[in-house]
């Protein structure tokens, strides 16, 4: 039975089929080999199965696992995910995981068995997450998302996006997933740290770039990965901050504020769109037909495949009881346009389904089209395998991580200044404390590999890196959240010794190996242990204070009468309200990434100027939420006991120098298009960036609209004194909405224009007529 059936394959892989041939169009080879599919090789190619487990280290070589070869006798599942991936949920650590030099003889050992061991020898596609780098040791590991927002530098995500897609196929993987598109208006919300933050142009320019980076759909170029967009759609404002809850939103909000970041990014190349866990207005993401098919293919030529979030499919039957049962859930979810089963337990009831004439065949070869199409454009049939050596000298390379650097130094926002920053490098004596001011792991955020202790910078050591040993004392003061081994005595009389406190507080999305995980991935809060993570999957929160014995110790410190810079590392816009008004500085710099201690000391020190600006809107009281600028008319009035505007408002971030807006000019140059101009200055002292925002309000509109939406930005440098032209073009696209029957349109009349330096900083505006 087994000679027989290797010889078969061996006759199947000596014939020259048209579907082997690279010279015919990618179309007519996809249709001859589903001519010769099996509905089990059909459906095997729409699994997407959890990969960590497919090999096995012997030395310095890498062999499949019998789990692998198990799977590819059964299903011959189409597609692995996070294969590379270690941390404490798959229990890959440092240890017992992939370099990325046996990452790389991984893939080409699993790529070697599905060719020499399947009928018609079609590559695997390696799926890997890649929202803020590539999920895997040894890979750099950039701010994430929040903080990568913070930069408002296109320009840098695509540089990233180049970084990440080089370090993902160098490794022999093809899909990233990322970037993370959800827009974010709840703190509470685990998962705030991924996203790009609470407005559509900006989601959706980053986005973009970060896609454009990873290849822009051009499969042929050597380092382009299919990017995956994640999440589709309105994961990002559950209700009560509850992860995967359901999301309250109405359809001219979808059409105006949840869906164009993705749309930009499709626009950009993205091949690959990820739907969410949740809900909207009852029909679960993942089995909405209107969403995946009418929109998505239909209205967008999206032609790409739609991939469920891991056991999605599985959550219409087991938590949105929309699915009887597992065969319904699967069938439900190809129906509406899912195309690829991330969890691989729905779908592989398609067989039966197809049998007993519950699903067509023909929609399921339509999805198995759109997976096919992707892996002959990517030229795996030809070129399925990856040079190790390569991965291992180019995988985190000095320009990667000197790039993770500039970014880190981009993202920092600095909120307060009373002129304590910059320090000098000849001050007498600093003293850093605080739970973050030199944890590694709480540097990096969710979706990060284990690291090599010498890859990760933390605060305390970029300030040693400005000044002497003897110059600087660091004591921790307590945890993020345990409330044990608390040192309040002996970090008071280090900052009573000092000339400067810097304080480092926050949060961690930090992952340990006592924490219990669902199987999604989520992390599971426990009495049982008290780990420093506070946010991060699953970590939701009902309140944004700093948690454990942090605001004590910032108290403790204050009353020393030391200045007092104070630095939050955070995943999620905790409150600050005490630091406000009490801090000397007060900065954030979200969860910065590996070279994050290095780029906080530039900016303490004055190597570099801040010019990160906030991505979201801060809150005063977790009662404002959801907080969000761009908010509906009418506008928003102060509560009995507080004031209803935020914090810090959206866009807002200061400078060591300061910059003037003149000579606003507005020039129509067609009857719904206009050059908006206007002149910058730095009228400081010191070279810095600026980043000039212009936003836009429809005075009257047929539907309420926001009162103030962002529609173009730039990010630039200026030396003191010098000035600058800055040009923007406003077109039908930023002056539309969506109208009384659901479809855009421009409404003639009367709209402002407002240029500022945030959403509440406007320096210049004027009104226009679009006729």
């Amino acid at each position: 039975m087994l000679v027989g059936g290797l010889c078969m394959i061996n006759s199947i892989h000596a014939e020259k089929f048209p579907y082997k041939d690279a010279s015919l169009p990618t179309s007519q080879r996809v249709n001859d080999l589903l001519s010769r599919m099996t509905v089990e090789e059909k459906v095997g190619q729409l699994l997407c199965v959890l990969g960590w487990d497919m090999y096995e280290i012997k030395g310095d070589k890498v062999i499949v696992s019998d789990k692998f070869k198990e799977l590819v006798k059964r299903s011959a599942a189409g597609m692995l995910w996070a294969t590379y991936r270690a941390d404490p949920w798959t229990k890959k650590t440092l240890e017992n995981g992939l370099n990325p030099e046996l990452a790389a003889k991984a893939g080409n050992a699993l790529q070697k068995y599905v060719l020499d061991n399947t009928r018609l020898g079609i590559p695997v596609f390696l799926a890997e997450e890649a929202p803020h780098g590539h999920m895997a040791i040894g890979t750099t590991v950039f701010p994430t998302g929040i903080g990568l927002a913070a930069t408002w530098s296109p320009a840098l995500m695509e540089e990233m996006g180049k970084a990440i897609g080089k370090e993902v196929r160098l490794q022999g993987a093809h899909i990233s997933y990322g970037p993370v598109l959800d827009l974010s208006r709840d703190a509470r919300w685990s998962r705030v740290e991924e996203t790009f933050g609470e407005d559509p142009v900006l989601a959706g320019k980053m986005g973009a770039a970060v896609v454009a980076g990873l290849g822009g759909g051009k499969l042929n170029l050597p380092y382009s990965t299919i990017a995956t967009l994640k999440h589709f759609l309105a994961y990002a404002i559950p209700e009560a901050g509850q992860n995967g809850n359901y999301a309250t939103v109405g359809e001219r909000d979808l059409k105006q504020n949840f869906l164009p970041p993705f749309r930009d990014a499709i626009e950009a190349g993205a091949l690959s769109v990820m739907t969410s866990y949740n809900s909207i207005d009852g029909v679960p993401c993942t089995s909405n037909h209107y969403l995946l098919t009418d929109l998505l293919r239909k209205e967008w030529g999206f032609n790409g495949f739609v991939v469920s979030d891991l056991y999605s499919i599985d959550g219409l039957h087991a938590s949105h009881f929309t699915a009887p049962t597992l065969a319904d859930a699967g069938r439900q979810a190809l129906q509406a346009g899912v195309d690829v089963d991330l969890g691989a337990e729905a779908f592989a009831t398609l067989c039966e389904s197809v049998y007993s004439g519950a699903v067509s065949e023909c929609l399921v070869d339509s999805a198995v089209a759109h997976v096919l199409t992707l892996k002959f454009d990517m030229g795996l049939f030809e070129h399925p395998y990856v040079d190790p050596n390569e991965a291992k000298t180019e995988v985190r390379s000095e320009q990667h991580v000197d790039l993770a650097r500039r970014i880190a130094q981009q993202s920092v926002v600095l909120l307060e200044n009373n002129g304590v920053l910059p320090l000098s490098k000849s001050i007498g004596k600093v003293a850093v404390i605080g739970p973050n001011a030199d944890n590694q792991y709480n540097m990096l955020g969710d979706y990060t590999a284990p690291q090599e202790e010498s890859n990760v910078k933390t605060v305390l050591e970029g300030v040693l890196s400005k000044l002497s040993a003897s110059q600087v004392e660091y004591v921790k003061g307590c945890a993020i959240r345990d409330t044990s081994n608390v040192e309040m005595e002996k970090a008071v009389h280090a900052a009573q010794s000092a000339d400067v406190v810097i304080a480092v507080v926050g949060g961690s999305s930090a992952r340990d190996f006592k924490t219990s995980y669902l199987e999604t991935g989520a992390a599971v809060t426990s009495s049982a242990t008290v780990s420093d993570m506070e946010c991060g999957e699953g970590f939701d929160r009902a309140t944004l204070s700093l948690m454990g014995k942090q605001n004590e110790l910032l108290e403790a410190l204050k009353a020393t009468g030391k200045p007092l810079v104070v630095i939050y590392i955070e995943g999620r816009p905790l409150d600050k309200v005490w630091a406000q008004s009490h801090a000397d500085a007060l900065l954030t710099a979200f969860y910065p990434g590996q070279e994050g201690g290095m780029a906080i000391a530039d900016v303490l020190f004055g190597d570099y100027n801040p010019a990160g600006r906030l991505p979201v809107s801060v809150p005063r009281s977790v009662g404002q939420l959801p907080i969000y600028y761009n908010k509906k008319a009418p506008q928003n009035h102060d509560y009995v006991e507080l004031s209803a505007a935020p914090l810090y408002e959206f866009g807002y971030g200061l400078s060591y120098t300061k910059f003037e807006y003149t000579d606003l000019n507005v020039k129509k140059v067609a009857p719904r298009e206009f050059e908006v101009s206007f002149i910058v200055k730095n009228i400081g002292n010191v070279d810095g960036d600026e980043v000039a925002q212009l936003y836009v309000r429809d005075e009257f509109a047929s539907v309420s609209q926001p009162l103030k939406q962002l529609k173009k930005f730039t990010r630039f440098h200026l030396k003191a004194g010098a000035t600058r032209e800055v040009k923007f073009t406003l077109g039908a696209d930023d002056l539309s909405l969506v109208g009384m029957d659901g479809k855009w349109t421009v409404e003639p009349g009367r709209f402002l224009l407002m240029v500022g330096a945030s959403s509440e900083d406007i320096r210049l505006n004027k009104e226009i007529i679009v006729e």
